[in-house]
Order: C-alpha cells, then sequence, then structure tokens
C-alpha cells in the first residue's frame, strides 16, 4: 500500500475493511466478539487474511455484546460483530447495557449491500418495507453514535466512531454494506489515537479554583464515586486525592471495588438508609461532597432514600457542577490533578478505620448448605488480584463482602439484565486470562446464557464458576410468587454442562449440599475450569437480599398491589 502526501498529511490506500479493523487495532482491540452471517462475511474474511485481531464466535448476538462489555471493563473498548436485524436486534439489549453501565463498546453490523439500498431492492434480515434504517433508529437512543460507513464517508466516520465511544465511555453503532468492504478508499496513514480532547484552559482553571477552594474551605470533606471513576481511569487520583485532604471516600453499589476496599480512606458503600455502618453519616453530613459520576437510581440509593448536602460538587466525564457554575470543556482527569496540586496537604485529620473481615462461627462441615454459609465461605475464598462477577439474585450478597486490594468488580447494576454475567466472563477472561476470574450466578440467571460456557471451555479458559442451584429465581420471590410456578425453573445437572458442552474437558465439577462439601470443592487447585453447583433451599435468601425485594415490590406494585397478600411474599425476617 503506497502512501502519498495531500495537503500536509500523508494518506494511502486501504480497502474500507481493513481500514477498519486496522483502526480497532490501533485502539487497542485485540479480538472481536460476534456471530457470523452472510453480511458480515466480507469483512470476516479480511480479518482472518489479515491476522491482527482474533474471532471470537459466540453462541449468540446477546451473549456477544456482553462479552464485548466484559472485555472492554478490563481492557478499555470492546467490539462486536453482527449481521443486519436479526443479529443487531440480538445484540440490542446488550448494548443497551454497555449504555447504561457506561462502557464503550463498538457494535459492528454486517449490513445489506449498498447497492440494494441504492436501488431499494428487498433483501433478507429486513422489514421487506423499503425501509432501509430500522435498525440505525433503534440504536439511536441506546448508543452515543450511529452511522451507515459508505466510501465516501468511512476514513473519517471510523474514528470518529471509535474515538466517540472511548472518549465518551458509551457504546457507538456502525453498519458495514456488505459490497464494500473490499472497495478501496484514501485513508489516513497515520496511526489512531486515543486521546480526550484538551479542555479548554480558562474553563480549567476556573474549575480547579473552585473545586479546590471548596474542599479546602470544608472541616469535613468527603468523596462519593460511581461507577465513572473507573471508567475514566481516576481512581487512583482520586485516593491520592482523599490522602492528601484525608477525607473518607464512599462508593455505591454500581461502583463496588474501584476503590481499594483495604485504603485508609475508604468508608465503604452509600445507599442512604441501606448504606454500611456509618457511611451515611459519613456522606449526608459532610460540608463537601465530590461526588464522581453519580447517577441515582433506586437500586443505587436504598430505595431513594439517599441524600446528598446542598452544595455537593458533581465532577463528570467532561463537565462539572460547584454550586451554580457550571464548567463545560473540562475532563475530569485534568480536574483532578489540578485540584490534587492545588489543595493544602491536610494533617488534622484521622483515616477512617478500615473494618476488619470479621471470621464468621465455623459452620458443621456435616450441616446443610445455608446461604448464610455459603458467603461467608466466599468471603475466606477471595484473594488480591480476583476479577468477580455478580448476576442478578442472591449473587448481590457480594456487595457485603469485603473485596482485597486490585480486585475487579464486574456486574450489570444499573441494567440489571439477566444472564449478563456469563457473557462477560467469557470477554473478560479474553482480555486478562493471566487473572484468576469468579462468576457467582444462580440457576435462573444461568440458564439466559448458559450455553456461552461452551466458548469459555473451547477457549481452554480457567475461571471458578459457583453456581446456586435453589430453583429459581430467589430474588423475584422476595418480590411476590414465594411458592408461584411462574419464579420456578427447570432443574438441570448444571455440574454435568461441561462435559456436555465439551467432551474431553478436564474442568472440575463439583455438586455441594453441605457446607464440608463447599469447603472441599473451594479448596480444588484452579489449574483447570473449576465448577460448583451449590443446592440451596429456594425459600433460604440473605435477610439483605429479601428486604431488598420486599421494599422494592412496595415500589412497583403500591398499596394496592398484590404482594401484601398472605403467603405471597418471601418475608425478611429483619423486617
Amino acid at each position: 500500500m503506497e502512501s502519498k502526501q495531500t495537503t500536509g498529511s500523508l494518506t494511502q490506500r486501504m480497502t474500507i475493511g481493513d481500514f477498519l479493523l486496522r483502526r480497532l487495532e490501533e485502539a487497542g482491540i485485540r479480538h472481536l466478539f460476534g456471530v457470523p452471517g452472510d453480511y458480515n462475511l466480507a469483512l470476516l474474511q479480511q480479518l482472518q487474511d489479515g491476522g491482527a485481531l482474533e474471532w471470537v464466535g459466540n453462541t449468540g448476538e446477546l451473549t456477544s455484546s456482553y462479552a464485548a462489555d466484559g472485555y472492554a471493563r478490563l481492557n478499555g473498548l470492546g467490539a462486536l460483530l453482527v449481521t443486519n436485524g436479526v443479529g443487531a436486534l440480538s445484540a440490542l439489549n446488550g448494548v443497551a447495557g454497555s449504555y447504561a453501565e457506561h462502557v464503550p463498546t463498538i457494535c459492528i453490523c454486517g449490513s445489506i449491500p449498498l447497492r440494494s439500498i441504492d436501488r431499494g431492492l428487498g433483501m433478507h434480515h429486513t422489514m421487506a418495507d423499503g425501509n432501509f434504517d430500522h435498525f440505525l433508529r433503534a440504536y439511536a437512543p441506546v448508543t452515543a453514535a450511529q452511522v451507515r460507513i459508505t466510501p465516501r464517508n468511512a476514513a473519517v466516520e471510523i474514528d470518529r466512531l471509535i474515538l466517540t465511544a472511548w472518549r465518551e465511555k458509551l457504546p457507538v453503532y456502525m453498519e458495514l454494506p456488505s459490497d464494500i468492504a473490499y472497495l478501496e478508499i484514501e485513508v489516513p496513514a497515520a496511526p489512531l489515537v486515543l486521546a480526550q480532547q484538551p479542555s479548554d484552559p480558562e474553563r480549567l482553571s476556573s474549575c480547579i479554583a473552585a473545586v479546590a477552594q471548596r474542599l479546602a474551605a470544608a472541616t469535613s470533606p468527603a468523596i462519593l464515586v460511581d461507577a465513572d471513576a473507573d471508567r475514566f481511569d481516576v481512581a487512583p487520583d482520586l485516593m491520592e486525592l482523599a490522602q492528601k485532604l484525608q477525607a473518607p471516600v464512599a462508593v455505591i453499589n454500581a461502583a463496588k471495588g474501584v476503590i481499594d476496599e483495604s485504603f485508609p480512606y475508604y468508608a465503604g458503600i452509600y445507599a442512604g438508609k441501606g448504606s454500611e455502618p456509618g457511611v451515611r453519616e459519613t456522606i449526608e453530613s459532610s460540608d463537601c461532597v465530590l461526588a464522581v459520576g453519580y447517577r441515582p437510581i433506586e437500586v443505587t440509593t436504598g430505595d431513594f432514600t439517599a441524600s446528598l448536602p446542598a452544595g455537593t460538587i458533581h465532577a463528570r466525564g467532561h463537565a462539572v457542577d460547584v454550586g451554580e457554575d457550571n464548567y463545560q470543556a473540562v475532563t475530569l482527569k485534568e480536574v483532578l490533578r489540578g485540584v490534587i496540586d492545588a489543595v493544602p496537604q491536610v494533617t488534622n485529620r484521622a483515616p477512617q478505620p478500615v473494618a476488619a473481615v470479621m471470621p464468621g462461627a465455623q459452620a458443621d462441615s456435616s450441616a446443610k448448605l445455608t446461604q448464610a454459609a455459603y458467603w461467608q465461605a466466599i468471603q475466606g475464598y477471595l484473594r488480591p488480584g480476583d476479577v468477580v462477577y455478580v448476576d442478578n439474585g442472591t449473587s448481590f450478597s457480594i456487595l457485603g463482602l469485603k473485596l482485597p486490594p486490585n480486585c475487579t468488580f464486574i456486574g450489570s447494576i444499573n441494567w440489571g439484565s439477566i444472564g449478563y454475567s456469563v457473557g462477560a466472563l467469557l470477554g473478560a477472561l479474553t482480555a486478562a486470562p493471566e487473572r484468576r476470574h469468579i462468576l457467582l450466578v444462580g440457576d435462573g440467571s444461568f440458564q439466559v446464557t448458559a450455553q456461552e460456557l461452551s466458548t469459555i471451555l473451547r477457549h481452554d479458559y480457567k475461571p471458578v464458576i459457583l453456581l446456586i442451584n435453589n430453583g429459581g429465581y430467589t430474588i423475584e420471590r422476595g418480590y411476590i410468587g414465594k411458592t408461584e410456578p411462574y419464579n420456578d425453573v427447570a432443574n438441570w445437572a448444571y455440574a454435568d454442562l461441561p462435559k456436555a458442552l465439551h467432551p474431553g474437558t478436564t474442568a472440575q465439577s463439583f455438586v455441594v449440599r453441605t457446607c464440608g462439601d463447599l469447603q472441599d470443592a473451594l479448596e480444588t487447585p484452579n489449574d483447570n475450569l473449576v465448577f460448583v453447583e451449590s443446592i440451596m433451599d429456594p425459600c433460604d435468601a440473605p435477610a439483605a437480599i429479601t428486604r431488598s425485594s420486599n421494599l422494592g415490590a412496595e415500589l412497583d406494585y403500591g398499596p394496592r398491589g398484590p404482594q401484601h397478600r398472605e403467603g405471597l411474599q418471601l418475608r425478611s425476617s429483619t423486617m
């Protein structure tokens, strides 16, 4: 490919598909998830011929979108490839989850030929109504940018969408017509550089001064962290600022693990009346809270009982609110670096006492396994550097455990799509296979995406999968339907699935019914995939989970709802 100089910059000729794949690689993406279809096969062949990216074929587009999300959380950016209509809509739920959770993914859709669009020719995987923009419009509410690539816009739009995803920490959607992947165009010769737009100098300096002044003048400053602290890579800066101010740092549950939980100034999870002990007072009595990326919903605010002090500073990725003043055209990292330099070192405030993990009473090894004993055992099983996954349900109990240093927590807290964690596990394993990955999942969530276990086994990944088999949707039983059949699921032989999905596997499977069985399983070396199926009572649930479900029923169904009917709701003994 010959390069030439045009208007001051080097360009070269490349096919559109090769240019797209080159840009993905330059953006740090090494793997592409998805499902083949006739409209995306031309690009897939270019990927195969080029060898720069590795194809990870999934069992469905939904799980490919979950995998790209999990991959992006550890890699910084992820991508998936689907086919027109049927594939795009299958992936839509997962991409919407990435939008809700602020995860940058690139959904590439191999679409119908540009020739067919120009001529109005009916094609399969469309609505057969002559309208070819349905799926661009479907993706508009759940992506930061959407485009149909053409030979005229490819060189500009491919870069724009990749940079938008990375800068905004949100997904984007691009349609690549199947008949243009092999067409040559003029493209930039220089590599794509992932960089935030520099801040407006005056806005940045004014913002830093305003934030620093308020924090320095406060007698009890505090920092509250949402997931954007991780997405914009400012957790180390926030801990440095907390250290300098000697100020406590709390997180909402969507940001579990973003702040090292052994950090001396880590306070715990803030969720209104659902906060960990002392955290609510720490935040709500503060005379200056710096809230980073805070997005309150009922799940993260203790059912709307959170109340941040008046005058809370709200910092987002590209804007900051300080009182009545709004600062645009600033980046979060530049603001925090400037504030760290500007505030004086505080020496007269003591750090938060770091809560020790209290050992529970040693369970009788022959005793029937309960939720309480299960989560106590999980606490003892965690170690520094783990990647820990949670799916909707009783697995939310992980929020009450203390994570060791350098752990990464992956969950769909805001979006709450069941089955997310299995696909995300595949994606994050692909991004960081050297780390230990622990999936905590219930039987109901697992059944939605269980087939993706076959992809994990095919790639010889070695996660630890800890599945609770208690006959259905326990968290929903706390809303309504304690014993109703709509909350039941079929009873699978879960521990047999690795061998069924991948004959000849070296995975080790266990079915545990007692505390001793569980302990023996957890002591197994993680040299291969470990699958532990824990049998528990359908009506045994952690008190915090049941209490949350009971309150959720009041919010969802109101005073006339069925939750007040005798025996219809799994009740918490602490209500």
